[in-house]
């Protein structure tokens, strides 16, 4: 008979979180119990609520878990952007898809929806972590604190907006898919632009 392998308590937080964040993204927000989770990962309902509390408290270490990723890869590719090693597309398809494939937009709608609201907080503190941290950096470059916080802001928003209705309202429009996602694009060329000195 095998048994069990033990794993310390943040593996199996871990474990767990990457288990939800896997049902998030297969099968929407709604999916993610903490039987399900349990259930994926070999262990009891008993262990995750020692972990976790209840549901919604798993919910919130997700929303925590899906920014802190997001916003470190987010964090390597502003500066990868102004070192000249990637573009502000992969900023803004970065951002995007975190809301729309990794499925915060759907996860944060859920816990609007379920009453969970104060589930929303460790992604929106991320964020500002995020814009603290790269802020100084980007004044560096010339860019005002405010305008650093206007830009994230906006391109969470846009981000958000588009997971939720953005294909839908597109195509309404009769504008590309990606019209979202270019117009992000171009507010963060712009930006850039406006910061690069003219020679």
């Amino acid at each position: 008979m095998a048994t069990r392998k033990r794993l310390s308590p943040e593996e199996s937080r871990l474990a767990a979180l990457e288990s939800a964040r896997a049902l998030l993204i297969e099968a929407g927000p709604q999916a993610v119990t903490l039987k399900a989770v349990a259930a994926r990962i070999g262990r009891t309902h008993a262990n995750l609520l020692h972990h976790f509390g209840s549901a919604a408290g798993l919910q919130r270490e997700l929303a925590r878990h899906l920014a802190e990723t997001v916003c470190s890869t987010i964090v390597d590719a502003v500066r990868a952007s102004r070192a000249g090693l990637g573009s502000p597309r992969e900023v803004v398809d970065l951002a995007f898809d975190a809301f729309d494939k990794e499925g915060a937009g759907a996860l944060a709608s859920w816990m609007i929806l379920t009453g969970n609201e104060d589930a929303l907080t460790p992604i929106v503190e991320t964020i500002h972590d995020l814009v603290d941290e790269i802020a100084p950096e980007e004044a560096a470059h010339g860019a005002a604190p405010l305008q650093v916080h206007e830009e994230t802001l906006a391109l969470v928003l846009m981000a958000m907006g588009d997971a939720l209705i953005g294909q839908a309202l597109s195509r309404s429009l009769g504008l590309p898919e990606t019209a979202a996602r270019d117009r992000a694009e171009r507010m963060l060329m712009n930006s850039i632009a406006a910061l690069t000195p003219q020679g």
